[in-house]
């Protein structure tokens, strides 16, 4: 999840579902202006890292997505913040990407419980953990932001299928 799901969660999800078919990724975000289309600066994004730029509108976070997931993954501590304020039942497993991509042990556990091991409602959220939000800046910083992500996600999917 990110702010507007228009480019950082939208990443973020297509590469952990590419790597990772068996999961079930959605993407949402906290204050999302919904059926609006793709960007063009998203779209390069995407194809940067060698993703498919079709079928995507933003979404808006909402209670059943939280019910249903077994880890809620933030872009921006701010996007954590928001699931323990307005979705406090998703408190225990909204985590950062940042943090999660760190701290998230392997092992034969299912994901809910490597997650709730993590304590993530109780975690102080610390500046290093924001991915920037390339939203209204030149095409470089997407594709920056792309690729930061994607290292993230490279560090973080050997845990989340062991």
């Amino acid at each position: 999840m990110c702010n507007g799901n228009a480019t950082r969660s939208v990443l973020a999800g297509r590469l952990v579902a590419a790597a990772c078919p068996a999961l079930r990724v959605v993407t949402a975000g906290t204050i999302v202006l919904e059926g609006l289309p793709m960007s063009f600066r998203t779209r390069d994004a995407l194809i940067s890292v060698g993703l498919d730029h079709h079928g995507h509108s933003p979404t808006q976070l909402r209670a059943d997505h939280v019910a249903a997931a077994d880890v809620i993954v933030g872009l921006e501590t701010d996007n954590v913040r928001y699931v323990r304020r307005r979705l406090p039942t998703g408190a225990a497993k909204a985590v950062t990407l940042k943090r999660l991509a760190r701290d998230l042990p392997a092992g034969p556990e299912p994901l809910r419980d490597r997650v709730a091991a993590l304590n993530p409602a109780a975690a102080h959220l610390e500046p290093w953990e924001d991915v920037d939000d390339p939203g209204g800046q030149a095409a470089e910083a997407y594709l920056s932001c792309a690729q930061e992500i994607k290292a993230l996600v490279d560090t973080l999917v050997p845990r989340l299928i062991s």
